[in-house]
């Protein structure tokens, strides 16, 4: 049973960034190149024991190493997507990134043979067999399992500004899906997915993964994948909202917001907060604002009283945590903006070409 435990809870404000992407061709179109990357010649030393499967054989995982400063994760992040890219080009393939590759039609592509991704296919059937999705998780260490619990709930309200910020996925399986981030749909199909409930302490949420693994509802504690969780074995707040990115400075914007809210938060359950208890349909129907209107949603306030636009959380975001990323991110084009303005006005091919990462 891997199940983790209180005293994983040790570190305070590391961080960790894993990425998910899609192996293509030279033609920019997903293909299965998951046996000659992971199980084929070792990759460059940055990423040895860093890449992994996903569960389609065109997908691929990266994580950085755990950054103990976070001024260095721009270093980090780039060393890792550069090895990444050159290590795939060894085998005659490139790396694109995005939340849902548009070419990335699911009955035609296989699936993984790793044991793991073969029980969740019989165990959960069609939903995870059109599971063709890529995100961006950031781990954030924190100190005390109860503190990392209650993090996790109140960063439950800002779930769906990161998915609007980030969204970069309106086509799927080929056609336009008039969603900015179809991915979250998609993924929130299958089973432990979407927006957590609200757990007391760290006890609450041990004894409940516990259960979840012993009924036999997931084969182990990494099956719940939740838009964010306390991570009971890397002792780690793990935010997994974000789709997948090709511009590796938008991935760097989200986990310097998760940072700070992370650490801001661990602060003020020290001050002894109460924390919030905004009712879930709330947060779900703040996420669903986030997949279809991206950069144009606006949220309902963890109160229920009022709503406020993605630009004013920014701006209020920016200011009071010091960060500047997302407030970048919030004022370019966004991803399903340049995927759909790109399409329409050169075709598939060269939004095929644009998704693919280049080194730094």
């Amino acid at each position: 049973m891997e199940l983790g435990s209180r005293d994983a809870f040790d570190r305070m404000g590391t961080l960790g960034i894993e990425e998910e992407f899609f192996i293509v061709d030279e033609a920019g179109r997903p293909t299965s190149g998951i046996a000659d990357l992971v199980y084929g010649p070792d990759p460059p030393d940055p990423i040895v024991g860093a890449v992994d499967h996903e569960l389609f054989a065109c997908t691929i995982e990266v994580q950085t190493p755990r950054i103990e400063d976070p001024g260095n994760a721009r270093e980090a992040l780039i060393d890792v997507r550069n090895a990444l890219i050159d290590h795939a080009e060894s085998q005659g393939y490139r790396i694109a990134g995005a939340g849902l590759h548009p070419e990335a039609r699911w009955r035609e592509l296989d699936h993984a043979r790793k044991p793991r991704y073969r029980s969740q296919l019989d165990r959960i059937q069609y939903p995870q067999h059109r599971n063709t999705t890529a995100g961006v998780h950031v781990h954030v260490g924190v100190d005390d399992a109860d503190a990392a619990v209650w993090v996790a709930n109140e960063l439950r309200w800002y779930m769906p500004v990161l998915l609007a910020l980030s969204a970069n996925s309106p086509f799927w399986n080929g056609f336009d899906t008039g969603l900015a981030s179809a991915r979250a749909k998609i993924f929130e199909n299958l089973p432990n997915t979407g927006m957590p409930s609200r757990f007391d302490d760290f006890e609450a949420f041990r004894r409940y993964e516990r259960r979840m693994v012993e009924h036999g509802s997931i084969g182990d504690r990494g099956e719940l994948w939740f838009d964010v969780r306390p991570h009971t074995q890397h002792g780690t707040v793990e935010v997994r909202a974000p789709d997948g990115q090709r511009d590796p400075d938008r991935t760097l914007a989200f986990a310097e917001y998760v940072h700070a809210l992370v650490v801001d938060l661990a602060e003020r359950y020290a001050d002894g907060e109460s924390g919030t208890d905004t009712r879930r349909e709330l947060l779900d129907e703040n996420k669903w604002r986030a997949l279809r209107h991206g950069h144009d949603a606006a949220f309902i306030t963890p109160a229920g009283e009022d709503v406020v636009s993605l630009p004013e959380v920014v701006d209020r975001e920016c200011d009071r945590l010091g960060v500047t990323g997302i407030r970048e991110v919030l004022d370019a084009e966004s991803g399903t903006e340049r995927q759909r303005r790109l399409h329409e006005e050169d075709g598939v091919g060269a939004l095929c070409a644009d998704l693919e990462l280049r080194r730094r």
